[in-house]
């Protein structure tokens, strides 16, 4: 699975990697730790550009009762996308890059639970493929929501997980945003585990299982304890 993250870059470092044309007003400050029911940067496109927003990640489905379901649905398996009505629909018209420079994940043995960070080797920008949905409150209230897709591990994640974030070989990122694709079958093959070799895994500490600790004590390297 994929349930927390981080996404150190500027916002000026976002804007020319996705090529987006409208900056954001906001102020994007470094999240050490990213975790499920928070507010998320997501890039999607509207037909004619790339635009960047906020979504909340947990996918509430537009015809879900309440939103409390969002909370059980942070990530969506590749292998069962098109089964699930949650997801089966959103693939055709509501897909959405969710950018991370790193990700966690607990290694376990019999009795201790070791957090990684998970990133490229050079510590690059990547872009894990998601799904979005608008859903409309009783009130009236919009909520827009994300949910990350995952698939099998690569050989370095599968010594520390057995599921790892989809994510996108950046020459695949248009076609996966272009709403105008309608290719099913060429979509869900980007879906597939990034290559091991082009990514790395480092111990840190356990404050990182805390959400309120967002600092860069959480990034930081530490020796292993198993």
């Amino acid at each position: 699975m994929c349930g927390r993250f981080t996404i150190l870059v500027t916002m000026e470092e976002l804007i020319s990697r996705y090529l987006i044309e409208q900056p954001m007003a906001r102020y994007h400050t470094p999240r050490y730790n990213v975790a499920p029911t928070q507010q998320v940067w997501a890039i999607v496109h509207d037909g004619r550009r790339n635009r960047l927003g906020e979504l909340r990640w947990g996918l509430v489905p537009s015809w879900a009762s309440d939103d409390k379901i969002g909370g059980k649905m942070i990530n969506a398996r590749a292998e069962t996308l098109l089964e699930r009505p949650s997801f089966k629909k959103l693939v055709g018209r509501k897909r959405a890059i969710i950018p991370a420079d790193g990700f966690y994940e607990w290694r376990k043995d019999s009795s201790r639970k070791q957090p990684m960070r998970i990133t490229m080797n050079d510590g690059a920008l990547f872009s894990m493929a998601g799904l979005y949905d608008t859903w409309q409150a009783p009130d009236g209230r919009m909520l827009s929501t994300c949910t990350i897709i995952t698939t099998a591990p690569n050989r370095l994640m599968a010594d520390i997980h057995d599921r790892m974030p989809a994510i996108l070989n950046p020459e695949d990122e248009a076609l996966w945003l272009d709403r105008s694709n309608g290719d099913i079958g060429a979509l869900m093959a980007l879906l597939r585990p990034y290559p091991a070799e082009k990514m790395r895994a480092y111990p840190v500490s356990p404050v990182v299982g805390n959400v309120k600790n967002d600092t860069e004590e959480c990034i930081a390297e530490q020796p292993a304890l198993f």
